[in-house]
């Protein structure tokens, strides 16, 4: 195994901690302690594999890893990094069609499966397009599933070169590290592709900032087709801390994680936040070992920060701001409890401050610079913003654009701000659109409207977050249809076999007439008064 150079690419920082700690823990994931050398190895020995069954011109330079929560995983995501392929996660908790439609959109042509993936493999591979290299390294025997698709290449653990196989490849620094598709408000998820140089200049920023080293023990609380998954990984292994993923007992109940995973870190939305606070899991003191508490993915609320820097005396809180196109986040603020109450708007705490080398330009609806202290749409540019959208020139052009007087390209968040005016730090209103947040994850509701009409065979569908836990943020959704008497049950059953489960929508409601405002648009702040009046 040929040691690869100091290409400063994703990869590079978990090679140089293998090197250096090989025998402390990389991953601690079911049970399962696995040292640096360890997870280094397997991820080569994928790595190796991949390259001798997919070399070639024709071969896509991304790899899908379907599975989660496992040591296969996690060897898949850093196998595809030192195949020189960036890595495209797919959940098998999404629904299948949504799956397959990822799959083949990304143009992947292998995939690494684990036993979570492999119960839906059949279903999302069945009469794919193209023939797929499917690596299962978790199974001794796939001669039966072979059987079962002739068309693809299937290998199982036996199969597999060893490590000493692998040689390393140049990669670029421009080349996708990852793809990960957002909601789409067509309807069709958006794949965001992220490179190496852009993820490396969030990592260096957390590292730097946090001080991180090899005795520090992350939480692991998204999945990873959530782009926060990324900081807990590769922020961890940039300086040999360990990487601790909690059990499907241990997620519902954080407070035995957080004890009895010795955690330093942690990092979460802040809905995690709000149920610890509501099971009585955030009593004083309660968390000594912790030495930063973060929170990302949706707006942050005061009386959860509070609660946590009380549970956790010796740990700094921060709030971390940012979308996916600009690499995971990309501005931050540090909870300080005599000064930062006063800074707080609307109940949720300032998003503060951009990362080094990140410019904040927040515009009117012309694109042109608002004063300072002035409410406008939020726009980044910087080292960590994105190439753009996968095989989506229009929508890519949309977003990623040159304002009036600049010359460089920024990011149009969506994200209502306040400009900072120096003595009060930039707060965050809520979107400009239709855009919210579930459970952290982003969720255009168009793309929900778009099923819910579909599957109740109307004109007009209205999808709502409800109920609200913040700004832009909600518990889940309820769509409204434009209708007399449709059998709401089937409709939600036919839009959840489509949606992930956050997305789905919890209620449908028929009404024989949508309220509309005095444009003719249907009246959206009417019927959240509707569901309001229910609640009451």
């Amino acid at each position: 195994m040929r040691v690869p150079d100091a290409t400063r690419t994703l990869r590079a920082g978990f090679l140089a901690s293998a090197e250096r700690f090989p025998q402390r823990p990389a991953l601690e994931v079911d049970g399962e302690t696995v040292s640096y050398a360890a997870l280094r190895d397997r991820a080569a020995s994928l790595a190796a594999t991949l390259a001798k069954h997919d070399a070639g011109e024709a071969a896509a330079p991304l790899t899908a890893v379907f599975g989660q929560r496992s040591s296969c995983v996690f060897a898949g995501v850093l196998a595809s990094l030192l195949r020189g392929h960036g890595y495209v996660p797919l959940n098998p908790g999404f629904p299948v069609d949504r799956t397959r439609q990822m799959l083949e959109r990304s143009g992947c042509r292998a995939l690494i499966v684990d036993a979570h993936g492999l119960r839906h493999l059949e279903d999302v591979v069945r009469d794919f397009p193209v023939s797929l290299l499917l690596l299962l390294p978790d199974e001794d025997d796939v001669s039966d599933l072979a059987k079962s698709l002739p068309q693809h290449t299937l290998l199982g653990r036996d199969a597999l070169l060893p490590a000493a196989a692998w040689e390393s490849a140049p990669v670029d620094e421009d080349a996708v590290a990852y793809l990960l598709f957002t909601s789409g408000s067509t309807g069709i998820p958006k794949g965001v592709k992220v490179a190496h140089r852009n993820v490396v200049a969030f990592v260096d920023a957390m590292v730097e900032r946090y001080q991180i080293d090899e005795n520090d023990r992350f939480s692991q609380t998204f999945d990873l087709t959530f782009d926060l998954s990324v900081f807990d990984m590769f922020v961890a292994w940039e300086r040999g801390a360990c990487l601790c993923v909690p059990t499907q007992a241990q997620k519902m109940l954080p407070q035995k994680y957080v004890e009895q995973s010795h955690l330093t870190i942690w990092f979460s939305v802040p809905s995690t936040g709000v149920l610890m606070k509501r099971l009585r899991m955030l009593k004083p003191g309660l968390y000594p070992s912790l030495r930063f508490s973060l929170f990302c993915g949706e707006a942050l609320p005061v009386e959860v920060v509070e609660a946590f820097a009380a549970a956790a005396p010796a740990s700094t809180v921060e709030n971390l701001y940012g979308p996916t196109e600009l690499t995971i986040a990309c501005t931050l603020y540090r909870w300080d409890p005599e000064r930062s109450p006063a800074e707080c708007e609307l109940g949720v705490v300032p998003i503060g401050d951009p990362y080094p080398g990140m410019e904040v330009l927040v515009v009117d609806e012309e694109l042109r610079e608002v004063a300072p202290g002035e409410t406008g749409e939020l726009l980044m540019t910087g080292p960590q913003l994105t190439p753009g959208y996968l095989d989506d020139p229009e929508k890519t052009a949309a977003a990623f654009v040159v304002p009036p007087g600049r010359e460089c390209t920024f990011y149009r968040t969506g994200d209502r701000v306040r400009r900072s005016d120096g003595a009060a730090p930039m707060v965050y209103l809520g979107r400009v659109d239709n855009q919210i947040k579930i459970q952290g994850y982003r969720v255009e509701l168009g793309e929900i409207e778009s099923v819910v009409r579909e599957e109740a065979g109307v004109d007009v569908a209205i999808a709502l977050g409800w109920p609200r836990t913040g700004a832009g943020s909600a518990e889940g959704v309820v769509a409204f249809v434009q209708a007399g008497d449709l059998d709401t049950t089937g409709i939600q059953e036919r839009a959840r076999a489509r949606l992930p489960n956050y997305m789905a929508p919890r209620e449908v409601r028929c009404l024989a007439e949508l309220p509309l405002n005095p444009n003719g648009k249907v009246d959206r702040k009417a019927l959240l008064e509707i569901l309001a009046a229910a609640k009451a």
